[in-house]
């Protein structure tokens, strides 16, 4: 049996952070980790896909040459050359984290952990024996899966998840795509560029719906400009896989219509990896398919912590990875502050990209501020007429009263890396009259944040 200080349980961009940071603090460390090192995002999730959807835009801009005033003749694209570029990304990334967790001394434990009692964690290997650890402090960051509907059992050849998505061997000449929060519609994007034919289906009345319903309408007109067919208000009852391809029944309010395609994608949610890993065995609480923890990630059981995923917080990459650091200084006795979730920013990256932060419009009302809303078009900037992406635009949200940032909504190429602007000026508590008056670049596409708070303001000079 070994002792360690630290053990966790996952090694995606929640337990490998959470792991690197206990290192450097000083706690000797291991990570449990059943599969590749990384986990579904770094493997199968954030990076890879990244690097389909990358293929995907040059691919586009190389259609539209012309526009720039250059040339490209008979442009085409190799499925099979595009998904073997995203699988390199994937492992050259892997292959970091290895270092990363030699780098820092941890200790790399490979099989599948189920926590027990006593602060101890069993680890079954493909071979051999399963091995006994301890450790004062064991954290859970086991992540989630694609969600299965009982309307759609996925098997993985017709009806399939995210990760079979993204290493299809043949590319598909119709797909379905059932939700459309940022996975369906990254992929929606990433297959209608390549040319697959490509319907959305969404449960609720706006695709990615949990952004502002001006971002939902902008990012609709432009899928539907691209080809993309939308269908809201609308559910996927039954899938017929009997013949060479997939029938899907879909009930919307019009009444029931037969759709048939090569392939439905179901990208309805998450599932928590939450099964067979012991938390009976302890005692820990769960609560609709998530570990309970406190401010600082611990459970209802001394020793045991639980981050990422598997917790009610949003199910992001980079909150895993706020919430594991948080989990780890706390218990090293640092001064911690609990996580702000409602400072979380999130994104995704079809084009035109998406992004936000803070409350939508339709909530702030709701909340019961009274506030004034600014909106910045990108046909109205130089930089995004110069760079031929001037759909989109910023919407940002303040307080009338204090002048409080409460919400900004993006859409437009590049703006995944503009919001983080919105970001750290909320969490320094940054009033719309300092970012107005904060000198932004010009010509970029991030000094529409700088116009779009003017306009709330009444003083916006462009429009």
């Amino acid at each position: 049996m070994s002792n360690f200080d630290v053990i966790v349980l996952g090694s995606g961009p929640g337990g490998y952070v959470t792991a690197i940071r206990a290192a450097q603090l000083g706690f000797k460390t291991a990570i449990v980790e059943k599969e590749s090192l990384g986990g579904v995002c770094l493997n199968w999730g954030c990076i890879p896909t990244k690097a389909l959807l990358k293929s995907a835009q040059v691919f586009e801009y190389l259609k539209h040459a012309e526009d720039y005033g250059l040339s490209a003749k008979k442009v085409e694209h190799d499925f099979d050359a595009v998904v073997k570029r995203s699988r390199g990304v994937a492992d050259g990334m892997s292959k970091g984290i290895q270092f990363l967790m030699k780098k820092n001394k941890i200790e790399v434990l490979n099989g599948y952990g189920k926590v027990q009692p006593g602060k101890k964690v069993v680890v079954k290997g493909e071979h051999g024996d399963p091995a006994e650890y301890t450790a004062n402090h064991i954290i859970i960051a086991t992540g989630a899966r694609s969600r299965e509907l009982p309307s759609l059992p996925q098997d993985g050849k017709k009806v399939i998840g995210y990760r079979e998505a993204m290493s299809l061997e043949k590319q598909p000449k119709k797909m379905i795509v059932v939700g459309s929060g940022a996975i369906g519609i990254e992929f929606a994007y990433f297959y209608n560029s390549m040319g697959t034919e490509v319907t959305v289906v969404e449960y609720l009345p706006n695709i990615v719906p949990v952004e502002d319903e001006d971002v939902s309408k902008q990012l609709e007109r432009s899928f539907k400009k691209a080809g993309v067919k939308i269908k809201t208000s609308a559910e996927v009852t039954h899938v017929d896989t009997s013949g060479d391809g997939v029938k899907a029944t879909i009930k919307t309010s019009k009444g029931e219509e037969v759709l048939e395609a090569d392939i439905v994608l179901s990208a309805v949610g998450i599932k928590t990896n939450i099964e067979n890993i012991g938390l009976e065995d302890v005692g820990i609480a769960v609560d609709r398919d998530k570990i309970l923890v406190n401010d600082y990630y611990q459970t209802n059981i001394p020793g045991y912590y639980a981050i990422g995923d598997v917790t009610p917080g949003q199910a992001l990459a980079h909150v895993a990875s706020a919430e594991g650091i948080l989990c780890v200084e706390k218990i090293a006795g640092m001064h911690v502050e609990a996580l702000d979730y409602g400072n979380i920013p999130g994104c995704t990256y079809c084009v035109p990209e998406v992004a936000s932060v803070g409350l939508t419009e339709k909530q702030a009302k709701e909340q019961g501020y009274d506030i004034k809303v600014g909106k910045f078009p990108f046909s109205a900037s130089g930089k995004a007429k110069a760079s031929g992406t001037p759909d989109g635009f910023v919407k940002v949200i303040f307080d009338a009263k204090y002048g409080e940032w409460l919400g900004c909504h993006m859409i437009g190429v590049g703006v995944t890396d503009m919001i983080a602007e919105a970001v750290v000026a909320r969490k320094l508590e940054t009033t719309g009259h300092e970012v107005l008056k904060a000198v932004h670049p010009h010509p970029t596409m991030s000094e529409a944040v700088m116009e779009a708070v003017a306009d709330a303001y009444d003083e916006v000079i462009h429009l």
